[in-house]
């Protein structure tokens, strides 16, 4: 079944205690592609919605535990209880994105949306095309997803338990639409660089992150994968909103190692984003 006319899946992520959820992630490289899903059941009909405006978020709790489809293939999320979509219009497509209600990275979260914005509306300036992109903290998806439309080749990570989600939004908003297929890998920040991405071979024009720093334990390993990642010639697109006195100390920490300029700001989604080179190239 076509990925596209999946409207009742599991999405939740198993919750992890604080300590084994930052100790039990490994690695994996996996690519979205041919994938395929269980038989459909209950399939509004595609005539009856409306297509939201920009920036509309909606939530449409459809399903219950007991009527979830049960996915025949490993990459579709198999626990979960409800969920919610949101309607995004940018790069030219609607773009539907899955949330799950569980965990961080199942949500969009609003530098996501400024970021993907931002790519849009700066195509001549900052052209993907064919160029090689890595998103860390990839979350749903939506960055990965704006980034492949406009035609880059991209590496979407994030850790296990939110690997499922972020392939199914992958695969249905890209299919069809990009010159080349995403692939999806799972990252710890700090740990296994070397092993998952190894110099020189896996070389970056960008590396993009969008609302990584919040108030978590992984921010001295989320810059050591920062400064990993960017090589010579690389730029690192971070967009982010400032909530804590820690996100401020990160920038502080930030601006030590890289080059630093604000390009943009949007002040009603509370974001800034930031274009970076790493200092030690």
């Amino acid at each position: 079944m076509d990925a596209e006319c999946l409207e009742c899946v599991p999405c939740v992520q198993p919750q992890l205690p604080a300590a084994e959820e930052e100790d039990s992630w490994e690695r994996a490289n996996e690519t979205v592609g041919d994938e395929e899903g269980g038989e459909q059941q209950d399939v509004p009909d595609p005539e009856s919605a409306e297509t939201p405006l920009l920036g509309d978020h909606q939530k449409d709790v459809i399903c219950n535990s007991e009527q979830s489809v049960q996915p025949l293939k490993a990459w579709t999320p198999t626990v979960y209880s409800c969920f919610g979509k949101e309607y995004i219009w940018c790069a030219g497509y609607e773009i539907i994105i899955q949330e799950s209600i569980e965990g961080y990275g199942g949500v969009i979260w609003p530098a996501a949306k400024a970021l993907s914005y931002f790519l849009e509306e700066n195509q001549d300036e900052y052209n993907l095309r064919n160029k090689n992109i890595v998103e860390i903290g990839s979350g749903t998806g939506l960055v990965s997803i704006v980034a492949c439309i406009l035609g880059a080749h991209v590496i979407a990570t994030d850790l296990p338990d939110i690997l499922g989600n972020l392939r199914f939004n992958l695969s249905r908003n890209t299919k069809g639409r990009c010159l080349h297929i995403p692939e999806v890998r799972e990252l710890t920040w700090g740990h296994d660089l070397q092993r998952n991405f190894q110099n020189p071979s896996t070389v970056f024009d960008y590396v993009l992150a969008a609302d990584v720093v919040y108030h978590h334990t992984c921010l001295d390993n989320l810059l050591k994968t920062m400064k990993y990642l960017c090589q010579p010639g690389t730029l690192l697109l971070w967009a982010n909103k400032f909530r804590f006195n820690t996100d401020y100390d990160f920038l502080s920490y930030f601006n030590r190692s890289f080059e630093t300029e604000v390009l943009a700001e949007y002040p009603e989604l509370e974001v800034k984003i930031f274009k970076a080179i790493y200092k030690g190239n």
